[in-house]
């Protein structure tokens, strides 16, 4: 049976123990980063040129955002602070640049995030009873490798088959009882559409839960998977800079993750003024990491926008929760003036029983204007010869788009299988308004 917590002190440490560990552990970072040819001279030009210079949480705000070009301009060892020798890791996400964004991990570092990640599965009732089937691509991606040592952590049976091959995936779950998964939502829905043709009854597989992240996704998409599969799933939330995931998990509560704070020190600000908002407003997600010695990385932009749960979680965790990831401001569409998160149109989609499991957002010049489609799978049953039923369907989800984006856009309905699927990341977006 799994422990209510993982690490009681850490995860119910009163907020000004924790904010005194976080600073201790922010000079710590800094220390650190003033060895990198990146931060050295960014933080003695504010004039920090030693750890205690920083003398309390506030000074954070002194120091200047890091992002992600940041990253790239310091490729590939701007900001190692660590001796090559110490180095045991390094993982990688590719760029359009051409550029990737590198990070690197000494032993203790792999030690520490590890413990993150158990902390992080501990706490939605997993434990040493359970098979874990990992779905995530491995490699130079964190998020493989990342939950397959926290799951081991934890004394999970780990099957790192990787991404794709449903009939395979399929195989295993049944062959060794795989009780927790871990996949995109996106592959999730995907591989729900397989059952049916490998004969199986989502019922009768001993499948629990499954840890979902690395890409956006609605409260009702997670309430098609947990529907259509009878488990429970949980929000995730990393990203490669900041180790991967175990940045942030749900609890058996499953109401907004946890932050670990004694890793991280969260701020949200405005994505236009990048002042900081007040708890339950969104904005961008800035981290700063501390719990890596190779590579300190201050208050890194995410261009993930989320918000602050107000108020403490009954499960007796300190460590603040921030809600679902709604998008990132890279993400946002801007059509004929107004602003469109995809997620907003994932939103209104998935909360419809007719809609099947995948769709495709599609943005195109129409002359002077942009036009949106939106292409949707439903059910086979939907496709027979009487066309009424159909163009009815086509107008409700049109109409209930329009009145949660307000644009009216044009709908295109398929049968199962025609819109292409991804084994990682789900493409949701095309816009060919950037194409010549």
């Amino acid at each position: 049976m799994a422990k209510r917590f993982w690490d009681e002190a850490a995860e119910t440490m009163a907020r000004p123990e924790l904010e005194a560990l976080q600073l201790e552990r922010l000079r710590e970072a800094v220390g650190q980063a003033l060895k990198t040819s990146f931060y050295k001279p960014r933080l003695e030009g504010i004039g920090i040129s030693s750890p205690g210079d920083v003398r309390s949480l506030a000074d954070l705000a002194r120091i200047p955002f890091t992002t992600k070009d940041d990253l790239r301009r310091a490729f590939p060892y701007g900001m190692l602070a660590a001796d090559r020798r110490d180095v045991v890791r390094m993982h990688a996400s590719s760029g359009t640049t051409g550029i990737p964004t590198v990070i690197y991990l000494t032993a203790g570092d792999v030690a520490r995030w590890t413990g993150f990640l158990a902390r992080s599965l501990n706490a939605t009732g997993a434990d040493s009873n359970d098979v874990f089937q990992n779905m995530m691509t491995y490699g130079l991606f964190t998020g493989g490798l990342g939950m397959h040592y926290g799951a081991e952590k934890v004394g999970m049976m780990v099957i790192p088959v990787g991404p794709g091959n449903a009939s395979r995936q399929l195989k295993l779950m049944k062959d060794f009882g795989t009780t927790t998964v871990h996949a995109t939502p996106s592959y999730l829905l995907h591989l729900h559409s397989k059952l049916a043709e490998e004969g199986i009854d989502p019922r009768d597989l001993e499948l629990k839960r499954a840890f979902c992240g690395a890409e956006p996704y609605s409260e009702d998409t997670r309430r098609k998977i947990e529907a259509l599969y009878g488990i429970e799933v949980f929000n995730s939330y990393g990203l490669s800079e900041m180790n991967g995931p175990g940045v942030a998990f749900e609890c058996e509560r499953r109401d907004g993750m946890h932050l670990w704070e004694d890793g991280y020190i969260l701020e949200i600000v405005d994505r236009d003024s990048l002042e900081g908002v007040k708890d339950g407003a969104m904005g961008e997600i800035v981290l700063t990491i501390l719990c890596r010695e190779a590579m300190p990385i201050l208050r890194y932009r995410t261009r993930d926008l989320s918000s602050v749960y107000p108020g403490e979680c009954p499960c007796g965790r300190t460590h603040r929760r921030i809600a679902r990831i709604m998008g990132r401001t890279d993400d946002m569409l801007i059509i004929n003036g107004i602003n469109v998160f995809p997620s907003q149109i994932e939103e209104v989609i998935m909360a419809m029983p007719e809609v099947g499991n995948n769709y495709l957002i599609l943005v195109e010049k129409d002359g002077a204007l942009d036009r949106l489609t939106v292409k949707v799978e439903i059910g086979p049953l939907a496709f027979a010869d009487d066309s009424r039923p159909l163009n009815a369907l086509r107008d409700r989800i049109r109409d209930r788009l329009q009145a949660s984006i307000s644009i009216n856009p044009r709908v295109e309905l398929h049968e199962p299988g025609m819109l292409p699927v991804s084994e990682g990341k789900a493409k949701r977006v095309v816009d060919e308004r950037t194409r010549i």
